[in-house]
C-alpha cells in the first residue's frame, strides 16, 4: 500500500459551484500537508487511482461533477524580458569588463556578460587525474520519505476561486526511477573522511569536470560529489516540485537518511558529518532545494550554490507557516532569523523567467531580493547578475562554476 494516509479536516468550508469542497489534510511519509478549498471527491479519486499494482499506467480519474482540470497550451510562452541591472530597487552591484568574471575572494554583487566563454577548467585537460563516476538507481517503492507521485498528464496548476494565492491540482501516486551518480576523486584514500557536494536534478557530469580540474589545482578540497536525479515531472502536483520546492527539511532528510548510506556502502566511501565540509548546489526549483537543505540543516550544510534560484511561490501541498512558498526566504525567513552560519553563491539572468499571474513570480526580482536580504544579515555571499543570459543559461554555467566552486569553499578546513 501507499504511504499516503487521509485526515480529514475539522472545518469544511464552502462550495463554489458543483461538488462539495473542503480542506483536507494528508501525509506523504511522516508529514502531514493541508489542502485547502478543493473538492474531496475529486482530492480522493485523483489520490487514490495509483494505489493499485498498475498504478504506473493508470491516470487518476476526474469525478463527473466537476470541470476538467485546465489543459497545458500548445503556444509556446513569450519570451521573458529582458531587465536591466540598473533598475531602481535592484542590489548595487559592481559591473565587469564583458568576459570577466569576479575573485572567487571577493564578496557582493557583480554583473557580468554579455559574452559568456566557458572556463578552460570546464574542459577536460590532459595530465589532470580523472576521478571515477558511479552511477545507480533508486526506486520509489523503497523510499519511506518520497513513495512517489505525479500530476495529472497535460494539465497544470490553476489558482484557487476562494483564494487567488492558493491553486488547484491534480496529482496521485506514481512511481518513479531516480539516477544518482557519484564522483570520486582519484585523490580520495579509500575509508578516509572527506567532504562533499549534493547536487540537484543530476546527473551532472559538468560538475564532475570541473572538479577534476580544481582539485588537481588545489583551488578547492579533495571532495566527493553525489549528482541526485529528481523524482519527476515539474513544478506543482509533480515529485519533483514536491521534493524540490516545499519549504521545509524534508528533502535533506532524504538525502541523509536514504542516499548517503547507499553512497557509502557501495563505493567505500567515508562522508564527512561536518556540515562546514557540506555543500549544496542547484539550479532553478533545484537551487531552491539546496537552500532549504541548508536553511532548515545548519546541523547538516553550511555552502550554498545556486543559478537562477526559484526563490518563487512554486510551493504545493499550500504551507500556511510560508504562504508564499520559496519566496518567503527572502520576505521574512532571512530578515527576520538570526544570521545562519551559511555561505552562499548565486546567480540569476537578465532573461530569466517571469510569470505575471501574480507578485511572487517574477525570477530576477526575487534573486534581488535574496542578495539584498542576505547583505543586510552580513552573510558572506557573492551574487552575479549575468546579461545576454536566460533562466539556467548554460554558457553563464560554464564560465562562472568553477569560480562559483571556489568561492563557495573559501575557509574550508577539515576538522581534525
Amino acid at each position: 500500500m501507499s504511504n499516503y494516509d487521509l485526515v480529514p479536516h475539522a472545518n469544511r468550508s464552502r462550495r463554489l459551484g458543483p461538488g462539495s469542497f473542503e480542506d483536507v489534510k494528508f501525509k506523504i511519509g511522516e508529514r502531514e500537508f493541508c489542502m485547502f478549498g478543493i473538492p474531496t471527491s475529486a482530492f480522493l479519486i485523483c489520490l487514490m487511482a495509483g494505489l493499485g499494482p498498475a498504478m504506473a499506467q493508470t491516470p487518476a480519474q476526474r469525478p463527473p461533477d466537476r470541470q476538467a482540470p485546465a489543459k497545458a497550451s500548445s503556444g509556446t510562452r513569450p519570451p521573458d524580458p529582458t531587465r536591466d541591472p540598473n533598475t531602481p530597487g535592484y542590489v548595487k552591484a559592481k559591473e565587469l569588463p564583458d568576459g570577466a568574471i569576479p575573485s572567487a575572494k571577493e564578496d557582493g554583487n557583480f554583473i557580468i556578460g554579455p559574452t559568456h566563454n566557458p572556463a578552460p577548467e570546464m574542459a577536460e585537460n590532459e595530465g589532470v587525474p580523472k576521478g571515477d563516476v558511479f552511477e545507480f538507481t533508486m526506486e520509489s517503492k523503497d523510499s519511506k520519505i518520497y513513495p512517489g507521485i505525479a500530476r495529472e498528464p497535460n494539465t497544470f496548476a490553476v489558482p484557487d476561486p476562494a483564494d487567488p494565492n492558493k491553486v488547484i491540482v491534480n496529482s496521485y501516486p506514481a512511481p518513479y526511477t531516480r539516477r544518482v551518480a557519484v564522483y570520486v576523486p582519484k585523490q580520495y584514500v579509500a575509508g578516509t573522511e572527506a567532504p562533499f557536494i549534493v547536487g540537484a536534478d543530476g546527473p551532472d557530469r559538468t560538475l564532475f569536470t570541473a572538479l577534476d580540474n580544481l582539485i588537481a589545482e588545489h583551488r578547492v578540497p579533495v571532495m566527493i560529489a553525489i549528482s541526485i536525479g529528481n523524482g519527476s515531472g515539474d513544478a506543482q502536483g509533480s515529485e519533483r516540485g514536491l521534493e524540490y520546492d516545499t519549504m521545509s527539511g524534508l528533502y535533506a532528510e532524504f538525502v541523509e537518511k536514504e542516499v548517503l548510506p547507499l553512497v557509502e556502502k557501495k563505493y567505500n566511501v567515508k562522508l564527512t558529518k561536518d556540515p562546514d565540509g557540506r555543500a549544496t548546489t542547484g539550479c532553478s526549483s533545484g537551487r531552491a532545494a539546496a537552500m532549504a537543505m541548508a536553511w532548515y540543516h545548519t546541523d547538516l550544510y553550511h555552502r550554498v550554490l545556486s543559478y537562477s534560484g526559484t526563490f518563487v511561490y512554486q510551493q504545493w501541498p499550500y504551507n500556511p507557516e510560508t504562504p508564499h512558498g520559496a519566496w518567503e526566504f527572502h520576505e521574512t525567513l532571512i530578515p527576520n532569523s538570526s544570521k545562519k552560519p551559511l555561505r552562499i553563491w548565486m546567480h540569476v539572468s537578465d532573461r530569466d523567467i517571469l510569470i505575471t499571474r501574480d507578485n511572487y513570480h517574477d525570477w530576477v526580482l526575487a534573486n534581488e531580493h535574496m542578495a539584498k536580504a542576505l547583505a543586510a544579515k552580513g552573510y558572506p555571499y557573492q551574487f552575479v547578475f549575468a546579461k545576454n543570459a536566460v533562466h539556467c543559461d548554460r554558457g553563464v554555467k560554464a564560465q562562472t562554476l568553477p569560480l562559483a566552486l571556489e568561492y563557495v569553499w573559501q575557509g574550508y578546513s577539515p576538522k581534525k
